[in-house]
């Protein structure tokens, strides 16, 4: 199991805690620091874990992780991030984050593979990872703004022309009462020769809406 803490792992944390509670809380920190890159609170860490690391060291069931007085809980933290390798910059980690989305919104849309770009990025400069939610509100913001500026730059090569027909194709005509975009929805149905026909005359209606291409 990842979080089983190793021989050396043990060692380590015996050396720097006094306190079978404080043995415990360290451990704790450590295991789910290699798993999240950051440091969870007590009530993000699922009582299994804790009860698993508690039982590889042989301490009593009663045993509770607390590292005690504040001072040594960031202190103990601070070990973890030195053993790990890693710094802890919310700043620097932010900017990272901000421009490894902002460079992906470009081209993908998926809040969660936005948030994935940023997380690598973070962790291949060895910092700290953020709260999810900080980079959660962070790709919301980004994307939104990323995708105003495509919709805008979309806009202005349509010129006004280009605008005034794209709106058009809201408009509501013939029986059926359908505009324009719906039809633009539907898939092409099975192949006759009828409607090759009927399709190709929907292609023309559609290419009259403009230069696509050149707008995109």
């Amino acid at each position: 199991m990842f979080f089983t803490p190793s021989e050396d792992e043990v060692g380590w944390a015996q050396e720097r805690t006094e306190t079978p509670e404080a043995l415990l809380a360290l451990l704790v920190d450590l295991k789910c620091f290699q798993m999240m890159a950051r440091f969870c609170s007590r009530e993000e860490i699922p009582q299994v874990v804790t009860d698993h690391v508690r039982h590889c060291l042989g301490l009593d069931p009663d045993v509770e992780p607390d590292h005690g007085a504040a001072r040594t809980a960031r202190w103990h933290r601070g070990q973890v991030r030195k053993r790990q390798g890693v710094t802890r910059d919310p700043r620097r980690a932010r900017t990272l984050a901000e421009t490894a989305i902002r460079d992906a919104a470009l081209a993908r849309n998926h809040p969660p593979d936005l948030i994935n770009v940023a997380l690598e990025r973070i962790v291949e400069a060895s910092l700290e990872l953020p709260a999810y939610s900080t980079l959660d509100e962070m790709a919301a913001a980004i994307r939104a703004e990323v995708n105003e500026a495509i919709f805008a730059g979309i806009a202005a090569r349509m010129g006004p022309e280009g605008r005034q027909r794209a709106q058009g194709l809201l408009a509501t005509a013939g029986p059926d009462g359908r505009s324009m975009f719906n039809r633009l929805k539907k898939p092409a149905k099975r192949a006759t020769w009828s409607r090759f026909r009927a399709q190709a005359a929907y292609l023309n209606e559609v290419d009259a809406l403009g230069d696509t291409a050149s707008w995109l």
